[in-house]
Protein backbone atom coordinates (compact mmCIF):
# COMPACT_ATOMS: atom_id res chain seq x y z
CA UNK A 1 0.00 0.00 0.00
CA UNK A 2 1.29 3.47 -0.89
CA UNK A 3 1.95 6.34 1.45
CA UNK A 4 -1.06 8.56 2.23
CA UNK A 5 -0.32 12.22 1.51
CA UNK A 6 -3.71 13.67 2.33
CA UNK A 7 -7.46 13.52 1.87
CA UNK A 8 -9.18 14.37 -1.39
CA UNK A 9 -12.75 15.67 -1.44
CA UNK A 10 -14.47 15.60 -4.84
CA UNK A 11 -17.68 17.49 -5.57
CA UNK A 12 -19.44 16.73 -8.84
CA UNK A 13 -20.73 20.15 -9.88
CA UNK A 14 -22.46 19.16 -13.13
CA UNK A 15 -22.40 17.09 -16.26
CA UNK A 16 -23.29 18.79 -19.53
CA UNK A 17 -24.00 17.71 -23.09
CA UNK A 18 -23.99 14.09 -21.90
CA UNK A 19 -24.55 11.28 -24.37
CA UNK A 20 -28.16 10.07 -24.47
CA UNK A 21 -28.41 6.42 -23.45
CA UNK A 22 -32.05 5.85 -22.43
CA UNK A 23 -35.27 6.39 -24.38
CA UNK A 24 -37.16 8.53 -21.86
CA UNK A 25 -34.73 9.61 -19.16
CA UNK A 26 -31.11 9.15 -18.26
CA UNK A 27 -29.70 8.32 -14.85
CA UNK A 28 -26.07 9.41 -15.14
CA UNK A 29 -23.70 8.71 -12.28
CA UNK A 30 -20.01 9.10 -11.54
CA UNK A 31 -17.48 6.45 -10.55
CA UNK A 32 -14.38 7.83 -8.80
CA UNK A 33 -11.31 5.60 -8.67
CA UNK A 34 -8.06 6.33 -6.83
CA UNK A 35 -5.66 3.41 -6.87
CA UNK A 36 -7.71 0.45 -5.66
CA UNK A 37 -10.38 2.61 -3.97
CA UNK A 38 -13.66 3.22 -5.77
CA UNK A 39 -16.72 5.28 -4.87
CA UNK A 40 -19.85 5.31 -6.99
CA UNK A 41 -23.62 5.66 -7.12
CA UNK A 42 -25.00 2.25 -8.09
CA UNK A 43 -28.03 2.08 -10.39
CA UNK A 44 -30.30 -0.76 -9.23
CA UNK A 45 -33.16 -0.12 -11.66
CA UNK A 46 -31.45 -0.62 -15.01
CA UNK A 47 -28.15 -1.75 -16.46
CA UNK A 48 -25.35 0.79 -16.35
CA UNK A 49 -24.71 2.71 -19.54
CA UNK A 50 -21.19 3.89 -20.36
CA UNK A 51 -21.35 7.67 -20.60
CA UNK A 52 -17.65 8.43 -20.94
CA UNK A 53 -14.57 8.63 -18.77
CA UNK A 54 -11.85 11.12 -17.88
CA UNK A 55 -8.65 11.07 -15.86
CA UNK A 56 -7.45 13.73 -13.45
CA UNK A 57 -3.78 14.31 -12.70
CA UNK A 58 -3.55 15.11 -8.98
CA UNK A 59 0.19 15.80 -9.10
CA UNK A 60 -0.10 19.54 -9.94
CA UNK A 61 -2.34 20.07 -6.91
CA UNK A 62 -0.14 18.04 -4.57
CA UNK A 63 3.06 19.71 -5.82
CA UNK A 64 1.58 23.21 -5.44
CA UNK A 65 0.39 22.36 -1.94
CA UNK A 66 3.79 21.09 -0.85
CA UNK A 67 5.55 24.14 -2.32
CA UNK A 68 3.44 26.64 -0.37
CA UNK A 69 3.20 24.86 2.98
CA UNK A 70 0.37 25.42 5.44
CA UNK A 71 -2.55 26.81 3.43
CA UNK A 72 -4.35 27.97 6.58
CA UNK A 73 -1.63 30.60 7.10
CA UNK A 74 -1.94 32.05 3.59
CA UNK A 75 -4.39 34.52 2.08
CA UNK A 76 -6.64 33.60 -0.83
CA UNK A 77 -4.38 33.22 -3.84
CA UNK A 78 -3.52 31.14 -6.89
CA UNK A 79 -0.79 28.61 -6.14
CA UNK A 80 -0.70 26.50 -9.28
CA UNK A 81 -2.21 25.50 -12.59
CA UNK A 82 -2.84 22.26 -14.50
CA UNK A 83 -2.47 23.13 -18.18
CA UNK A 84 -4.74 21.90 -20.95
CA UNK A 85 -2.78 19.81 -23.46
CA UNK A 86 -3.56 17.27 -26.17
CA UNK A 87 -2.55 14.56 -23.66
CA UNK A 88 -5.28 15.31 -21.11
CA UNK A 89 -9.06 15.75 -21.07
CA UNK A 90 -9.11 19.35 -19.81
CA UNK A 91 -11.49 21.70 -21.61
CA UNK A 92 -9.51 24.67 -20.24
CA UNK A 93 -6.59 25.25 -17.87
CA UNK A 94 -7.42 24.31 -14.29
CA UNK A 95 -6.38 26.80 -11.61
CA UNK A 96 -5.29 25.66 -8.13
CA UNK A 97 -6.24 28.17 -5.43
CA UNK A 98 -6.16 28.68 -1.71
CA UNK A 99 -9.69 29.73 -0.71
CA UNK A 100 -10.40 30.43 2.95
CA UNK A 101 -7.44 28.30 4.00
CA UNK A 102 -8.45 25.36 1.78
CA UNK A 103 -6.70 24.12 -1.36
CA UNK A 104 -9.26 23.95 -4.17
CA UNK A 105 -9.21 23.23 -7.86
CA UNK A 106 -12.06 23.52 -10.35
CA UNK A 107 -11.74 21.04 -13.21
CA UNK A 108 -13.74 20.93 -16.46
CA UNK A 109 -13.13 17.70 -18.38
CA UNK A 110 -14.24 16.44 -21.78
CA UNK A 111 -15.48 12.88 -21.42
CA UNK A 112 -13.45 10.34 -23.41
CA UNK A 113 -14.60 7.24 -25.33
CA UNK A 114 -18.05 8.71 -25.93
CA UNK A 115 -19.54 11.00 -28.58
CA UNK A 116 -20.14 13.99 -26.27
CA UNK A 117 -20.14 15.21 -22.72
CA UNK A 118 -18.28 17.24 -20.15
CA UNK A 119 -18.05 16.96 -16.38
CA UNK A 120 -17.24 19.76 -13.95
CA UNK A 121 -15.63 18.84 -10.64
CA UNK A 122 -14.43 20.76 -7.61
CA UNK A 123 -11.47 19.18 -5.84
CA UNK A 124 -10.37 19.99 -2.32
CA UNK A 125 -7.03 18.69 -1.04
CA UNK A 126 -6.34 18.36 2.69
CA UNK A 127 -2.73 17.37 3.39
CA UNK A 128 -2.14 15.12 6.38
CA UNK A 129 -0.32 16.72 9.29
CA UNK A 130 3.25 15.48 9.56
Amino acid sequence: MGQFLGNLKVKVVRGSNLAVRDMLTSDPYVVLTLGQQQVYDHDVISADDIMGEAEIDLQPMITATMAFGDSELLANMQIGKWLKTSDNALVKDSIINIVDGKIKQEVLLKLQNVESGEIELELEWMPLDE
